[in-house]
């Protein structure tokens, strides 16, 4: 990998958790909302994603913010800086564990969501394969025993991006890591049916 691939995927990395390449209305938690809204369903946000986190990072950092917040409803989708900058699969189950807990204080039901397959990211050609493949997989095993653990309304964009990703030219923005505004127009729509089943509860 050269110094111009590295320069570009250090990029990526630090701006995923920002929602990067969506636009004005940034990543999938603006769009989510929004379309229950459209649905009459009278939905606040609060966003903490932050950019280039990792798990120890929402631990650390947001968790303890979220729970202040009294949601009605939480999303967690995390995992992929931990993917790329080789989070070992232990830790990052660990760490959700634990978020997971502190999150069930909230008494709000709590939606996560897998990994898409990165191997169809064009960034991915240009890192070494090692940090994806066999990876990809261990990941979402954590993420759905946690869900099972702790009742965690799991979504599975794993299986959802292998359809999504090659019919849609533009679901990657221009830096090949991060969802265009058409990929996380796609993402809101996968969470769409389970978040508007719990906030119309």
């Amino acid at each position: 990998m050269g110094a111009a691939d590295e320069r570009q995927l250090r990029r990526a990395w630090r701006q995923h958790g920002r929602g990067r390449g969506g636009g004005a209305r940034r990543g999938y938690p603006e769009r989510l909302a929004s379309r229950l809204r459209a649905a009459g369903l009278p939905v606040g946000l609060t966003n903490l994603g932050q950019s280039g986190a990792r798990i120890r990072d929402v631990f650390t950092g947001q968790v303890k913010r979220a729970v202040a917040a009294q949601p009605t409803l939480v999303t967690l989708g995390i995992g992929t800086n931990d993917l790329w900058r080789g989070t070992p699969v232990e830790d990052f189950q660990d760490d959700l564990d634990r978020i997971a807990r502190r999150l069930k204080q909230t008494g709000a039901p709590l939606v996560v969501v897998n990994l898409a397959d990165l191997a169809l990211a064009p960034v991915a050609r240009l890192v070494p394969a090692a940090l994806y493949e066999g990876r990809i997989e261990p990941f979402n095993a954590a993420i759905a025993e946690v869900a099972r653990v702790h009742g965690m309304h799991h979504v599975d964009l794993f299986v959802a991006s292998k359809d999504m990703i090659p019919r849609s030219p533009h679901f990657f923005s221009d830096d090949g890591f991060h969802p265009s505004a058409d990929g996380y127009e796609e993402w809101a729509d996968l969470l769409l049916p389970t978040a508007q089943t719990l906030v119309s509860r």
